[in-house]
């Protein structure tokens, strides 16, 4: 099963995605890229993710896995043979997936209404924004990682808005290095390791696509 075929249909810019594309290149998984135009979606997006019609789906075997930190988990699951994602240990395995469902809920939306709200509804979003992330320093600790010595699923789910930093801090005008410094060590530290490196854009790339999304949106 692990052997067949796999395909990702995917956004070069979203956040979600990247966390697939980590997974993946983690786990020395060679797999055919489909770039998608969310403006017009495919027919196999369609027909894969009946449901919510969004990306990332991964497809393997024909069949389809949707919703990134599940497809995260899936890839865990079945190529168990390489080098583990998510801890062994039932607790840890349990905190893990609390912090990956805490980025979803608290990092993720926030950080979108910095960019795309003004006034108290930005200054809300970004005293969220930089709470949760103080939340998210506080459990790294000392850490080199989050799951300890080795890169691993919370690493894998938060990493990907790194390429977002830099949009978020002029949109809001703040410094994310001196609100959360141990959080940018850490990024840079991710960035070591080429399957993040190969996944993440560049942040001035993304804050170009956010100025046209933007637009496209009417927001000004």
């Amino acid at each position: 099963m692990a052997n067949a075929e796999v395909v990702l249909l995917d956004c070069w810019p979203s956040p979600f995605g990247m966390r697939i594309r980590i997974a993946l290149a983690e786990k020395g998984i060679k797999y055919e890229y489909k770039e998608e135009d969310l403006q017009n979606k495919s027919a196999l997006l369609l027909q894969m993710n009946p449901v919510h019609k969004m990306i990332p789906v991964l497809i393997h075997n024909g069949k389809p896995v949707v919703e990134s930190l599940i497809a995260v988990q899936y890839i865990d699951e079945v190529w168990k043979d390489k080098v583990p994602l998510l801890p062994s240990d039932p607790y840890l395995r349990a905190q893990a997936k609390f912090w990956a469902d805490f980025v979803d809920k608290k990092i993720h939306d926030p950080g979108r209404n910095i960019w795309a709200k003004k006034g108290e509804e930005q200054e809300a979003a970004k005293k969220e924004f930089i709470e949760s992330l103080k939340l998210m320093e506080g459990e790294l600790g000392e850490k080199p990682y989050f799951g300890g010595e080795s890169f691993g699923y919370v690493d894998v789910v938060l990493v990907p808005f790194y390429s977002w930093f830099y949009t978020y801090e002029v949109s809001g005008n703040f410094s994310l290095e001196a609100e959360c410094p141990k959080l940018i060590q850490w990024a840079k530290r991710c960035l070591e390791k080429e399957s993040v490196l190969k996944s993440l854009p560049d942040h001035k790339k993304v804050y170009g696509f956010v100025l046209e999304l933007k637009k496209w949106l009417g927001i000004e």
